[in-house]
């Protein structure tokens, strides 16, 4: 008795045996196979092979840039940079790759980097030469307008460590963007802090460089727009002249009783260390010292924050600073320009980058872009002491018409900045 293929028991038919014989099966199995593998061979050989279109994106850097020299890096100030910035950006390349490849595109990051400033218009000249569309500049601030000149409207810039209003000001450009905070924002973080606190009466310690100055000016204008009064203002001096002395006792800086908050204007750093715990009265530090604005945090915990700083921490050997995260974002935003409107012209390309219609990841939160009038990134900044991040700006009740990203830095009936590509 034979079982059949539907379960009945009795003679199966010879077409029924000859169908379930493993002899009949196997060619035609094969036969279909190399069918379907002869169809595929030829679907292969006819499919185009795209080549990806490479974009270079010079860093632009002096080798004897004063921020980068040795002593500076082993004091790790708050807010100054850790390292150079050629790790962060190609992690902002290597991030953006696969979205780059499926646009049909690819960045390659070169290094462009003068012995001194008196070097630097050869380099620029060369970038011309060799069509570099994308520059990043980590450049001193007196070294801006050089680039802007040499670039003209042959390549887009972006600042990604100076932090000084004027670039953003009296010294803007069309082609110029700033992926690193502007000090103006910087200030404006902090005082939404302190106002949200009620911390509203400030003892000001002022430096004499002209660097200190410019982070005065800048604090008095975020303390008048959030309503933190300024109750003295006292210099500070370090100084190896014992006449000077008291210009760097912090006790006798600090004696008054009438304040809540002690902001310190040090843009060297190396005074703001010691002002921490150190003060006569039991008051907070905040400014170059103590609670610090950023723009990056390597204990910032969300938002794909620690992804990266492992990934960043594991190619430089060293944690992500403010710096590093604006060489990082600002080829992110070039990936991004380019994927979508690479086959603008680059003036076309800035203009599209101040329209708001291009948009970057940069793990704070919300998708950040660039502003109309001065090519600021909106951004959150970080309030952060050395261990960690006590909280983000623009904080909860802090309003703006428009976007509440806006209310860090100069808005836009404010802006002296009048250059459009």
């Amino acid at each position: 008795m034979t079982l059949c293929p539907d379960g009945r028991s009795g003679a199966c038919t010879r077409q029924a045996r000859a169908r379930l014989a493993p002899g009949f099966l196997q060619p035609m199995l094969a036969a279909k196979a190399l069918t379907a593998l002869g169809l595929l061979a030829v679907g292969l050989s006819a499919a185009p092979v795209a080549q990806a279109a490479t974009h270079s994106v010079a860093l632009v850097s002096l080798d004897d840039d004063a921020r980068y020299q040795s002593r500076r890096l082993e004091r790790r100030y708050p807010g100054h940079p850790a390292g150079r910035l050629l790790p962060a950006a190609q992690l902002g390349a290597s991030d953006a790759e696969v979205g780059l490849r499926a646009a049909g595109h690819s960045i390659k990051v070169i290094e462009a980097t003068a012995s001194s400033a008196a070097d630097l218009g050869k380099v620029l000249q060369q970038l011309k030469t060799d069509r570099v569309a994308y520059w990043v500049l980590d450049l001193p601030e007196a070294q801006f307008a050089q680039a802007v000149q040499a670039a003209g409207s042959s390549a887009l810039l972006f600042n990604a460590s100076a932090g000084a209003d004027a670039l953003r000001g009296s010294q803007c450009a069309a082609m110029l963007f700033h992926s690193y905070p502007s000090q103006a924002m910087f200030s404006d973080a902090l005082a939404q802090y302190l106002a949200a606190r009620s911390w509203r009466n400030a003892l000001v310690l002022q430096g004499p460089e002209a660097a200190d100055q410019l982070q005065g000016q800048a604090w008095q204008r975020a303390a008048k727009r959030y309503g933190i009064k300024t109750v003295d203002t006292k210099a500070f001096k370090l100084s190896g002249d014992p006449r000077e002395r008291d210009l760097s006792n912090t006790r006798l800086l600090t004696n008054d009783r009438n304040h809540d908050v002690v902001a310190v204007m040090d843009a060297d750093g190396e005074f703001a260390r010691t002002l921490p715990y150190a003060t006569q009265q039991p008051r907070p530090v905040v400014g170059a010292n103590g609670l610090v604005a950023l723009a990056w945090h390597t204990q910032w915990e969300r938002n794909g924050g620690p992804q990266v700083n492992r990934r960043f921490a594991r190619l430089a050997q060293r944690p992500m600073v403010g710096q590093d995260w604006a060489a990082w974002v600002a080829v992110k935003s070039i990936a991004a320009l380019v994927s979508d409107h690479s086959k603008a012209a680059l003036p076309e390309q800035a203009r599209l980058l101040r329209s708001g219609q291009v948009f970057v990841d940069g793990a704070k939160g919300p998708r950040l872009s660039y502003r109309a009038w001065d090519g600021q990134l909106r951004q959150p900044l970080f309030l952060s002491h050395v261990d960690g991040v006590a909280g983000t700006a623009p904080l909860d009740g802090v309003l703006h018409p428009i976007e509440v990203m806006d209310t860090l830095g100069v808005d836009e009936k404010e802006s002296p900045c009048k250059a459009k590509p």
